[in-house]
């Protein structure tokens, strides 16, 4: 039998075969259903336009409401409404006002070894914990949550093995920024990326997520992650087990493996208005700011506002700038509360908001304005991504928007006085 990869591997255990390869069509049970209120309310219709309406295991469905809360317009009340209606009439594990879908699965529900199918792009970040996470339309995602079944196409993997260690006040934000303008947006269009070598052990699970969420931004179908002790020990502190640990077979067939020297990396920005736009954060140095926002999927975790609470202590935000401290999950936010974050962000004029996707979606409370500029620990910096259509987003680490929202320009944390 021909060696197999991670990706190949989860998706044969779904398909129920022994082996698969790239280019191969399987159909596969899915473990696990994730949507949030975005597309729901098409899912939902739809589902009342079929012939003969069911769920085919209710227990793998996870809705949660997360881009606008609370709501900000009646309409995305009536959304909310719908979602929260149907939930309740069938049974489905929703969450309201728990924080960010990816965030909530990953503190929640997934597995290694899983195949996870969620109606939003980020889903590979699941990878972290050596899941197989994937962005799905609400057409599939409506199938595979009436028959419990779907197909994939098996991708090519890229493998990435990483060594060394991020030096200090760098972070994995600035490794996976770096990555993506190595390979361009379009580098891993329909590919796996998959990462191990000794430098993975290094990385907390809070890096990981960064990593394998903003995956997407290259193309990736999906991102894995070898399952190591440190995933492990995540997942036992979370109460869950694995479904299967699985690890490339050495000579496995990759499309390309690159070699990553961490302690090569340094603090990164992506500029206007591509993610693949990057360049040395000390390029960007003097670029005039209105507002900064920490937060998001990719990097509104503990650790991310540990990182913006050091910069911040004793400092004060720019009075020309609006600093938006948004966790990504009320567990987050309560442990922030604990370990008084909260209270470093408010006296430094940082303006805290629950748990949400908040500035990063770009329709909801803390859109930038006509000619405004924002630098932003979120996930993506196209034009118009965080409000109107002729703005500005610079993408960044939890380190460096706060030092910026300090300066009221571009800088380094290493930069302030």
């Amino acid at each position: 039998m021909k060696p197999m990869t991670i990706a190949d591997k989860i998706i044969a255990a779904a398909a129920g075969v022994d082996h698969v390869q790239a280019g191969d069509i399987n159909t596969v049970e899915v473990d696990k259903l994730l949507i949030n209120y975005g597309t729901t309310h098409l899912t939902i219709d739809m589902y009342h336009k079929l012939k003969n309406p069911r769920i085919a295991d209710v227990s793998k469905l996870v809705w949660v409401v997360d881009h606008n809360v609370p709501c900000d317009s009646p309409k995305t009340a009536a959304s909310h409404k719908k979602m929260r209606d149907f939930a309740k009439a069938h049974g489905i594990t929703f969450y309201e006002g728990a924080g960010v879908c990816h965030q909530v699965m990953m503190e929640n529900h997934v597995r290694p070894g899983e195949l996870i199918f969620g109606a939003d792009s980020h889903t590979c970040a699941y990878g972290a914990l050596g899941a197989f996470g994937t962005g799905v339309g609400c057409t599939d995602y409506l199938y595979a949550m009436v028959t419990g079944k779907s197909w994939v196409l098996v991708p090519e993997t890229l493998r990435f093995n990483l060594t060394g260690r991020l030096p200090e006040g760098v972070y994995a934000r600035d490794l996976i920024l770096t990555i993506i303008g190595q390979i361009s947006a379009n580098g891993a269009n329909y590919m796996a990326m998959e990462f191990g070598g000794e430098g993975l052990a290094t990385l907390t699970m809070a890096d990981r997520i960064a990593i394998c969420n903003l995956c997407v931004e290259a193309g990736a179908k999906t991102a894995l992650m070898e399952v190591d002790q440190v995933a492990l020990d995540y997942l036992a502190e979370h109460g869950r087990t694995p479904k299967h640990i699985f690890k490339s077979d050495e000579g496995a067939k990759y499309a390309q493996v690159y070699d990553i020297d961490l302690s090569t990396i340094q603090p990164i920005v992506a500029k206007p208005h591509f993610v693949d736009n990057v360049v040395p954060a000390a390029e960007c140095t003097g670029v005039k700011i209105d507002e900064a926002f920490i937060g998001s999927c990719n990097n509104g975790r503990i650790e991310d506002l540990r990182v913006a609470a050091a910069v911040l202590k004793g400092r004060k935000v720019h009075p020309l700038v609006r600093l938006l401290v948004v966790p990504a999950s009320q567990t987050v936010y309560q442990q922030a509360l604990q370990e008084g974050l909260m209270e470093i962000f408010m006296e430094a004029g940082a303006i805290v908001m629950n748990a949400n996707c908040s500035v990063c979606w770009g329709s909801c409370q803390g859109v930038i304005g006509e000619g405004e500029t924002l630098i932003s620990t979120g996930t993506r910096n196209f034009k118009g991504r965080a409000g109107h259509p002729n703005s500005f987003v610079y993408l960044a680490s939890a380190a460096t928007v706060a030092a910026s929202a300090v300066k009221g320009e571009i800088v380094t944390a290493d930069m302030l006085d």
